[in-house]
């Protein structure tokens, strides 16, 4: 299979993935951007793919980071690129990630229910963007993992929001939903949303994240706004709440 190796956070994280299908890009780099995590901590990356948000948190932030995937392709990747990586179901844990507990827990969840949409005709991308676990259970797996007062973060389509607040229970608190539009004025795309384990503190939505400058794409060059350039190309921390 054709690969590329491609470079993240202005080539900080260098990772292979596939040259057609599923690639990792922003939403990667900005979920990773948005664990709170610290050097001595632990993360565990549900989902993992090939790595590249799991590489992006440990370049940042120094933490041991665990990833999981069931794909016997992408797991070969994330190894290759450098992540502890375990093959195996999300929904199957094996002992050596049930016995443990984590300071931080992240995913990006496929984004659509095929229940209400058509599936991809290529099956690496129908298998990380065509829910085939329920949404529900990447929850449920994800605030097991967790120590008290641990995070949980995950990227999901603004369209799936409803379903996620549906699928969280008392076990997380402190819930903040982050929107992501492309530009100001436009409808939010994409939703990060972040909860705490054992926290009583209330629900927060913030105001969106703007992806681009100006009102629309005029020209053949990067339009990133400052932070979010500086998330993507150094590095910097997506803080969702202090």
């Amino acid at each position: 299979m054709n690969e590329t190796c491609d470079d993240f956070l202005g080539g900080k994280v260098k990772a292979y993935q596939p040259a057609q299908g599923y690639r990792a890009g922003v939403d990667a780099v900005l979920l990773a951007a948005s664990v709170p995590a610290k050097p001595a901590e632990t993360a565990l990356e549900l989902g993992c793919g090939v790595g590249v948000a799991s590489l992006c948190l440990a370049a940042r932030t120094g933490a041991a980071v665990t990833g999981v995937e069931r794909d016997s392709r992408a797991a070969e990747l994330a190894g290759r690129n450098g992540l502890d990586v375990v093959h195996a179901d999300l929904a199957a844990l094996p002992s050596e990630v049930r016995e443990r507990s984590f300071h931080h827990v992240f995913c990006n969840p496929p984004y659509f229910d095929r229940g209400r949409g058509n599936k991809s005709d290529d099956a690496a991308r129908e298998a990380a963007r065509g829910e085939q676990t329920p949404l529900s259970v990447w929850l449920d797996v994800a605030t097991k993992r967790l120590r008290p007062n641990g995070t949980f973060t995950f990227i999901q389509d603004i369209s799936r929001l409803q379903d996620v607040l549906g699928s969280l229970d008392d076990r997380l608190g402190r819930v903040t939903v982050l929107p992501i539009a492309s530009r100001v004025g436009q409808p939010a795309r994409l939703v990060i949303v972040q909860a705490k384990k054992a926290s009583r503190a209330p629900f927060s939505l913030l105001a969106p994240l703007i992806l681009h400058k100006g009102e629309r794409h005029e020209a053949d060059e990067e339009t990133y706004t400052a932070e979010v350039s500086g998330i993507l190309r150094h590095g910097a921390q997506l803080f969702i709440r202090n």
